[in-house]
Formats: structure tokens, C-alpha cells, sequence
């Protein structure tokens, strides 16, 4: 899937609290110690599946595994969503890259 070398990891940003409330995960960015509840951001499935991947650092390649064990789907269509969702959190802050693991 990836060629060897090095790999980005992604975490969740510290500075965002998530909670999930009726089954769907929410999550609320921290500015100043204070809930901003006009940026409110509730997930789909897949993308708590990710949520909950990344609250330790992971590499895209990890993350593909653990949707395509739950989930039904193409790993290239997979490899696709978790790039946009991943591209989308970081813009607003709430996923960081991490620095990078020796893959083989």
C-alpha cells in the first residue's frame, strides 16, 4: 500500500474533548479552557472508528487495517476517505501529525 522509508503518524489534537452521547461521537474543540459549541463536530462510524484509532499516534496504514477489519469497503476507497477526513480534522485543528515511524 505505502513503499518503505517513513511514515507520517496522526494523533488527536489535545486540545479537543470528545464524548459520545446516543451512540454518535462529538467533538468539541477547546479554546481558553472553554467549550466551543459553534464548532461542534459529530462523526459517522468510520470516522469514530478513526477518532478512536488515533488517540495514540498511528500511521494511515494502521488506520486502513482497522477500518477494513470493521468495515466493509476497498482499501484504495478507504485509503481515499481517511486521507480527506484526516486533511479535514488537521485544517481545523483537530488531528496533528505527529512526527514519523521507520517502516520496512
Amino acid at each position: 500500500m505505502f513503499g518503505g522509508g517513513q511514515m507520517e503518524l496522526y494523533v488527536r489534537s489535545d486540545t479537543v474533548v470528545s464524548r459520545i452521547i446516543g451512540g454518535e461521537t462529538l467533538i468539541v474543540p477547546i479554546s481558553k479552557g472553554v467549550g466551543d459549541l459553534a464548532s461542534i463536530y459529530s462523526l459517522n462510524p468510520v470516522a469514530t472508528t478513526i477518532w478512536e484509532a488515533i488517540s495514540r499516534p498511528r500511521s494511515k496504514d494502521e488506520i486502513v487495517q482497522l477500518i477494513a477489519r470493521e468495515f466493509e469497503g476497498e482499501s484504495k476507497q478507504i485509503e481515499r476517505d481517511l486521507e480527506a477526513f484526516l486533511l479535514e480534522m488537521e485544517s481545523v485543528g483537530l488531528v496533528a501529525e505527529v512526527g514519523v515511524a521507520a517502516t520496512s
